[in-house]
C-alpha cells in the first residue's frame, strides 16, 4: 500500500513537472530559443510550433533510417552492408498547424519506405479529416480553400479537395451494402428535396432516408436512395434491398403518404404494419387552408388521432367534418381517402403510439441535413448529393440516439403485441 502511495504521489509530481515546465531541462529551452530565433519566435507562436514540428518530424525520419540501416551516422556500417545514406531530399507536408518543410533523408538502394511520412505523401490525415468536417458542413470548395488558407496558410487545389472527399466513395459504398440487423422494430421513410443539376437544368429530386430502430432503440440509419419518381416498384426495390441485406422482418414501417407504398410493404414485407405519419398527413390536408384559420382547423384535426380507437376517431372526424365542410371540404376527404393507413396505430397502447404515429423520430437527423444541403445549393450529381449527405450523418452525433422516451416500455408492449416475432 505504501508503495501504490509513493507511485501515485510520484505520478502527481511529474505531472506538475510537465505543467510548468520544470521537466524539460533549461538547457534545451534555450537551446530550443536561440535556434527559433529567441524572443521574435515569442511573438509568432504559430510559426515556432511549425518549426519545431518540422522538425520533429525530420528527426523522426532520421530515426526510421538509422533503424534502416541498422547503424547511425557518423559509424561505420555492418560489415557486408553495401546500403549507405545518399543525402536528404525536401518535402512541403500539408498539416493541420499550417505547411511544413521537412528533410527527407535517402540511401542508395532506394529501399527506404518511411513511416511516419510514406513516399508520395504530402499531407497528414489530420488534414484530410478537417477537409471532410467543412464539407460535411455545406462549405463549397472555394469556401473550403478560403478557409484553409485564412486558419492555417496553407493553400490547397481543388482537385486536392476533390481527391480527399472522393476518398468518401468506397466508404459510402460499403455502408450502402452493409449488413443489417435481422428485425427491426420501426423502419422509418422519408425524404429530403435536392437542387441537382442534370443535362444543363437543376431538377428538384427527393433523396429517400430509410432509419430503423431495433431492439435496443438506437436510430440507425439504413440507406439512402436517389428517385425523381416513386412508385410500387421503386419501394419494392428499396424493401427488396433491405432483405437482401439481411433484414427478415419489420414490424411497423411508417412513412408518409407515398406512392405504391403500401403495395410495396404487402409483397416484401407482407407481415408488417404499414402506418401513414399523421403529421405528414395534416400538413398535406391542411396546404390550402389559409393562415387565419389554420390554427383552429389544426387544432380541432388533433381531436382525432388520441382517440382511444378507430371508432372513436371516426365519430372525431364527422364532428369535424360537420364543422369545417361548408369551408374546407377538401381537408375531411383528405383523411377519408387515406383512412385505411392513418388508423393502424389506434389498435395500440399509448407507449407504441408515441413511436409509431409519425416520422417525427428522424426530423433532428432531416433538419441538420436540410442545413447542408441550403448552405450548398444545387449539387452537380445524384453521387455529390449522397456524398455530402453521408459526409454530414458521419460528423453528426445525433446520427444514432434512443429512438423515444419510455422505449423499454413500448418494446414490452412490442413483444405482447408482436408475440414470437422477436428474438430472444
Amino acid at each position: 500500500m505504501e508503495r501504490d502511495d509513493n507511485d501515485t504521489q510520484g505520478g502527481e509530481r511529474r505531472r506538475k513537472q510537465v505543467a510548468d515546465g520544470s521537466d524539460v531541462p533549461k538547457e534545451l529551452l534555450d537551446q530550443l530559443l536561440t535556434g527559433m530565433g529567441g524572443q521574435a519566435a515569442l511573438a509568432d507562436p504559430a510559426s515556432l510550433l511549425r518549426d519545431l514540428s518540422a522538425a520533429l518530424v525530420s528527426r523522426a525520419l532520421e530515426s526510421e533510417l538509422d533503424h534502416h540501416l541498422g547503424y547511425p551516422p557518423g559509424e561505420e556500417p555492418p560489415e557486408g552492408q553495401t546500403n549507405r545514406r545518399n543525402g536528404h531530399g525536401r518535402k512541403r507536408l500539408r498539416t493541420g498547424q499550417g505547411e511544413l518543410d521537412i528533410r527527407t533523408p535517402r540511401d542508395r538502394e532506394g529501399s527506404f519506405e518511411p513511416q511516419l511520412v510514406p513516399k508520395h505523401q504530402r499531407r497528414f490525415d489530420g488534414f484530410d479529416d478537417k477537409v471532410l468536417a467543412l464539407y460535411a458542413r455545406g462549405m463549397s470548395v472555394r469556401d473550403i480553400r478560403a478557409h484553409l488558407e485564412e486558419l492555417y496558410g496553407v493553400e490547397v487545389s481543388p482537385d486536392l479537395i476533390s481527391r480527399v472527399t472522393d476518398g468518401v466513395l468506397d466508404e459510402l459504398r460499403a455502408w450502402q451494402s452493409r449488413p443489417l440487423e435481422q428485425v427491426y422494430c420501426v423502419v422509418y421513410l422519408d425524404a429530403l428535396v435536392v437542387k441537382i443539376r442534370n443535362k444543363g437544368t437543376v431538377q428538384n429530386r427527393s433523396v429517400y432516408l430509410a432509419v430503423g430502430v431495433p431492439m435496443d432503440g438506437q436510430r440507425e440509419v439504413l440507406g439512402m436512395w436517389v428517385q425523381e419518381n416513386e412508385g410500387a416498384k421503386f419501394w419494392c426495390a428499396i424493401l427488396g434491398e433491405l432483405r437482401r441485406r439481411g433484414v427478415e422482418d419489420i414490424l411497423v414501417l411508417c412513412a408518409d403518404g407515398l406512392t405504391g407504398m403500401g403495395q410495396a410493404v404487402e409483397a416484401v414485407f407482407p407481415r408488417a404494419i404499414f402506418q401513414t405519419c399523421i403529421v405528414h398527413v395534416i400538413r398535406s390536408s391542411t396546404r390550402f387552408v389559409p393562415w387565419q384559420d389554420r390554427k383552429r382547423v389544426c387544432a380541432d384535426l388533433r381531436l382525432i388521432y388520441p382517440a382511444s380507437d378507430a371508432s372513436a376517431a371516426k365519430e372525431a372526424l364527422d364532428a369535424f367534418e360537420a364543422q369545417w365542410h361548408h369551408k374546407y371540404p377538401t381537408v375531411a376527404r383528405s383523411w377519408r381517402e387515406r383512412w385505411d393507413d392513418i388508423i393502424p396505430f389506434l389498435a395500440y397502447p399509448a407507449e407504441m403510439r408515441r413511436v409509431i404515429y409519425t416520422t417525427n423520430t428522424i426530423e433532428a437527423l432531416n433538419r441538420n441535413l436540410r442545413k447542408a444541403l441550403k448552405t450548398r445549393g444545387q449539387m452537380p450529381s445524384d453521387e455529390a448529393a449522397l456524398k455530402l449527405l453521408y459526409l454530414s450523418m458521419r460528423h453528426d452525433p445525433k446520427t444514432k440516439t434512443r429512438a423515444a422516451r419510455g422505449w423499454t416500455a413500448a418494446l414490452n408492449q412490442f413483444a405482447i403485441y408482436f408475440e414470437g416475432r422477436l428474438p430472444a
